[in-house]
């Protein structure tokens, strides 16, 4: 299998390159592939000539976005359409990665791939339209949306919170945005065994949207339940509310997700966010102190 993988100098890009086992991988960061320019798109496509194309590559400042709102289209709306146009063009399928901020958090309980979204940001808008462009550019398309995404490399909220919690506390975490923390291990995992199934993915369009699943570690927490799971006692966790924060962009009440089609692909649940940020503590030197 030959698979085009955009973003993939980030967290999420760099865990699935080992996921992707047996695959040949194209690997392009964002210096190596302007997703936004569909010519080059096409030209990179045309050259590596992939069975699949995923799509790690976003513009995921959410505050940044509110003050680059054009920057943000032309990755995460223009450059997704651009890759999904190209898999269209030369027949390879798309697997594009979405978040759980295209929906506005007044739901109150986790959100199924059923829900309709009602983004509230310019991040949060471009990257719904990234999805709308992806499904309807008539490729065999998956997207998969996911939420507040941590792993090994680069910077996350759990390194953040790791690093706060050195500097002795306390620390000031929001307690009213709940969602579903994610293991960005997990997640690859999870996207190398849907394109590894032997039922190719549904033609953008069928079935209401069936090729969108929800990939999350199981159960909801707020950001400040999150934080004082990481540090464990070690530092005073106090929360805050979202205006206490003062940050540029909206951002959902309530995001978590859930899926009502996860168990049709045969493949195994993803573990519980403690689970996982258990194994990743583990695995981390800084959360040993």
């Amino acid at each position: 299998m030959i698979i085009l993988l955009t973003g993939a100098g980030g967290q999420l890009g760099q865990d699935l390159q080992p996921a992707l086992r047996g695959a040949q991988i194209h690997p392009f960061d964002h210096r190596q592939l302007d997703i936004a320019d569909a010519r080059a798109v096409q030209a990179a496509v045309d050259r590596v000539r992939p069975d699949w194309i995923i799509n790690a590559a976003a513009f995921n400042d959410v505050d940044g976005a509110e003050q680059a709102p054009d920057q943000a289209f032309a990755v995460n709306a223009a450059g997704a359409g651009n890759l999904a146009d190209a898999a269209a063009h030369s027949g390879a399928a798309i697997l594009h990665v979405s978040t759980d901020y295209v929906f506005d958090g007044s739901k109150g309980s986790p959100y199924t791939e059923d829900d309709h979204p009602n983004p509230l940001g310019v991040y949060a808008r471009t990257k719904y339209e990234g999805e709308l462009r992806v499904l309807a550019s008539g490729a065999r398309a998956i997207v998969v949306r996911t939420a507040w995404l941590y792993g090994w490399h680069g910077k996350n909220f759990v390194k953040a919170i790791l690093a706060a919690a050195e500097r002795g506390g306390p620390i000031r975490v929001v307690a009213d945005q709940v969602g579903s923390p994610t293991a960005t291990r997990d997640l690859a995992e999870a996207i190398a065994g849907l394109i590894a199934r032997k039922v190719p993915p549904p033609l953008a369009g069928e079935g209401q949207g069936g090729g969108l699943f929800h990939v999350v570690n199981g159960g909801v927490c707020s950001r400040f339940e999150f934080a004082q799971a990481i540090v464990g006692g070690r530092a005073e966790v106090q929360p805050i509310t979202t205006a206490d924060a003062g940050r540029i962009a909206p951002r959902p009440a309530y995001s978590a997700l859930t899926s009502i089609r996860w168990p049709a692909t045969g493949l195994v649940a993803l573990a519980s966010w403690q689970v996982a940020l258990k194994r990743f503590l583990a695995e981390n030197p800084a959360a040993q102190h």
